[in-house]
């Protein structure tokens, strides 16, 4: 069976079959975004969203911004995890704080996270000796924290409220609950394949060994405090009436992130919008495209700027650290003579 399945895994990567799929999957996603958008967008009064943006309680974007500073520390987190899971216990917290910061921030923003993301994690990271394979172990790990994550918020949310997903995926909620349990399923089972004995994953070099059951459940931890955190602070922007109920609110959330993620848009731009809009249908969309406009702005924009400026003061102080002067007792000192000395 394990034969079958590697030959067929190979056949798939030399025709590349799984990136041509992918990439067919991801316009299919665009194009329907952009096909709910059209539909919902056409009746919009700029001016009245404009106004509401305007006109939202200062306390509650204050309240937004605390809830995306927690959901980015938390992010941090996903780093620390994974530099410490390949061994590099004496890589500091700051330089997995500065990486994870950075590379999701500016990944979110302009597309292709694993490509983006995975550059600026090798810039930092190479300063403290991990080269390539190890970078891509980081990403891998962290991204598994963040698959774990997902899957947990989602499968717990549409199993305690079905509904929710149903306005997005437009299945019957037994179906979505079915799903939810399915997945619940899943990850126990994960979690108990892991902590049988060490699994690795990859060959020769790029093998990684996954966290174990009880690391695997810190894992998944980590991913639902940070993803809570987000559909908070998306939560708050959300136009009061009619009151939805935040579980709703992030299963919706988490649904429209993960398309937004699998269709590789900057941002999930176009994507997470129309989901967002088709899944809380009952609410004013002039006052909800308010919020998640808002909900950009603090999430994406303004991260982003922070860590450019970031990135490139550091630069700067890299650039500028050969030319200092040598200190005054050093330059006085005289340089060896090569070769014999003249005669005298």
């Amino acid at each position: 069976m394990r034969i079958a399945i590697r030959r067929t895994i190979k056949v798939l990567r030399e025709k590349q079959i799984l990136h041509k799929l992918g990439v067919a999957v991801s316009i299919a996603i665009i194009a329907a975004a952009c096909y709910v958008l059209y539909h919902i967008l056409r009746g919009i009064d700029t001016d009245r969203v404009l106004d509401a943006m305007s006109q939202t309680d200062p306390s509650s974007i204050a309240l937004a911004a605390v809830f995306v500073a927690a959901g980015y520390f938390t992010l941090t987190f996903y780093d620390l995890f994974a530099v410490r899971a390949i061994g590099r216990d004496d890589v500091p917290y700051r330089v997995n704080a500065l990486a994870a910061f950075t590379s999701y921030s500016i990944g979110h923003n302009v597309g292709a996270s694993a490509l983006t993301g995975g550059a600026v994690r090798y810039r930092i990271y190479s300063a403290w000796g991990l080269d390539a394979i190890d970078v891509a172990k980081v990403c891998f790990l962290a991204g598994l924290t963040f698959w774990l994550g997902n899957a947990a918020v989602l499968g717990l949310g549409v199993a305690y409220h079905p509904e929710a997903a149903s306005a997005v995926d437009q299945l019957p909620p037994e179906v979505n609950r079915v799903l939810a349990l399915v997945i619940i399923a899943g990850l126990a089972v994960y979690v108990a394949w892991v902590s049988i004995k060490p699994r690795c994953v990859g060959r020769g070099s790029w093998t990684v060994t996954l966290p174990g059951g009880k690391l695997t459940l810190l894992q998944i931890g980590i991913g639902i405090v940070d993803l809570s955190f987000c559909a908070l602070a998306m939560y708050v922007l959300t136009p009061e009436e009619p009151h939805v109920g935040f579980v709703v609110v992030a299963v919706i959330f988490v649904s429209a992130t993960l398309l937004g993620f699998a269709s590789h848009s900057p941002g999930g731009l176009g994507v997470f919008d129309a989901a967002m809009l088709v899944g809380l249908w009952q609410m004013d969309k002039e006052e909800l495209l308010a919020g998640m406009l808002l909900f950009r702005l603090l999430y994406y924009i303004v991260p982003f700027v922070i860590s450019i400026l970031v990135l490139a003061i550091r630069e700067i102080v890299l650039g500028a650290r050969p030319k200092r002067v040598r200190p005054l007792g050093e330059a006085l000192e005289p340089k060896p003579v090569r070769g014999d000395p003249s005669p005298g």
